[in-house]
């Protein structure tokens, strides 16, 4: 039997909407008649990423709840009652055989609601720290898919298989695109190329310093791709008109910019890490200070510690920044040496080991 109906859950950020969508893709490759639901957060970016691939999306009205108190949280309740009632619908509704989460907000009342309905449910945890959801459903879903070692102290280690992180496809031969990268974003081939990551939705942080940083590039003969995020476009699009800056919202083609790219700067996020090990090129990491238990550091040093990448803290970028770049883009053998000891930390097979386990649990129904 092939034709499954599968229900994929994640959302919020990229970090959670491009591995469902991978391992969606790698499930359809194995089961064509396969019917597939993706069930995500209203007003987030998945609503608008996953049908752009290809798949139905339906949208649940909850959100996080904030750290601070604050208003806005006086509706979580009546949101997650909310959304709790509509996951049971669409669950009994669409009669999934296999429930997959991916982290965020989406995934929580959806995977809740598929266990309560028996049907076989699987997680996938990108961090070296789990969120509290993930926590939450861990005691309820059949396996649990993650990408570091040592999460036994907050998952049954019985459900644990190490995988790694889902990457697009597209990446694995981005070595062969250097030069339709440098075309696309119609670059000079005499400058080097820094590609600017900060996260899906951008980094306050990250922009503030670029844009301190622009004249500082150009002394250093460097051409940026900067993604701001689409929560900074509005503020920083101006400089697209400079020379050797490029402004994006968001960029689609993520293999012809880390094809085209020398040097990139960006976040810790698990994603982002698992993507920049296959890329494998020189990286500064910018861990974000706020994210639960400083998950992104720990990210980023499991990474440094292999004297795969620099990391700078947010803390240090005004003494340490310009000094740190300047080293590491004038020093071909030191971009050449973290290139390569990235490129050995990459578990390319994630999103077919995770497929792999899906299809143990269909095999089960």
């Amino acid at each position: 039997m092939s034709n499954y109906k599968i229900i994929l859950s994640g959302g919020g950020t990229g970090g959670h909407i491009y591995p469902a969508i991978a391992i969606a893709n790698e499930l359809k490759s194995r089961f064509p008649d396969a019917e597939f639901l993706f069930v995500g957060a209203l007003d987030r970016m998945e609503m608008e990423k996953v049908p752009q691939a290809g798949y139905k999306i339906e949208g649940l009205w909850i959100s996080g709840v904030q750290r601070k108190l604050t208003a806005k949280n006086l509706a979580f309740p009546f949101k997650l009652m909310s959304s709790l009632i509509k996951a049971r619908k669409i669950v009994r509704k669409f009669k999934p055989d296999v429930a997959i989460g991916t982290g965020g907000f989406a995934s929580g009342p959806l995977l809740n609601m598929a266990a309560s309905n028996r049907v076989r449910c699987l997680i996938q945890e990108q961090n070296s720290y789990p969120g509290i959801t993930n926590k939450i459903l861990g005691k309820k879903v059949d396996k649990i898919c993650v990408a570091y070692d040592g999460l036994e102290r907050f998952f049954p280690s019985e459900k644990l298989i190490k995988t790694g992180n889902p990457i697009r496809q597209d990446l694995l031969t981005i070595h062969s695109k250097t030069n339709e990268g440098k075309a696309f974003f119609k670059l000079n081939s005499g400058k080097k190329t820094l590609l600017i990551l900060g996260g899906s939705l951008g980094s306050k942080r990250i922009n503030e310093l670029i844009e301190k940083e622009l004249e500082f590039f150009q002394t250093q003969n460097v051409q940026l791709i900067w993604q701001c995020g689409k929560l900074y476009h509005e503020q920083y699009k101006k400089y697209h008109n400079m020379e050797d800056v490029q402004v994006h919202a968001f960029i689609n083609s993520m293999d012809f910019a880390y094809a085209a790219s020398d040097v990139i700067i960006s976040r810790a996020g698990a994603s982002s890490v698992s993507e920049l090990c296959v890329v494998g090129k020189p990286v500064i990491f910018i861990p974000s200070p706020n994210v639960a238990e400083d998950h992104q550091t720990k990210n980023a040093m499991a990474i440094v510690n292999k004297d795969a990448a620099m990391l700078i803290k947010e803390s240090d970028l005004d003494i340490d920044f310009e000094n740190r770049f300047s080293q590491l883009i004038s020093s071909p053998e030191k971009q050449q040496q973290l290139g390569k000891n990235i490129k050995q930390l990459e578990l390319v097979n994630a999103t077919k080991d995770i497929a792999d386990e899906v299809e143990k649990l269909l095999r089960k129904n």
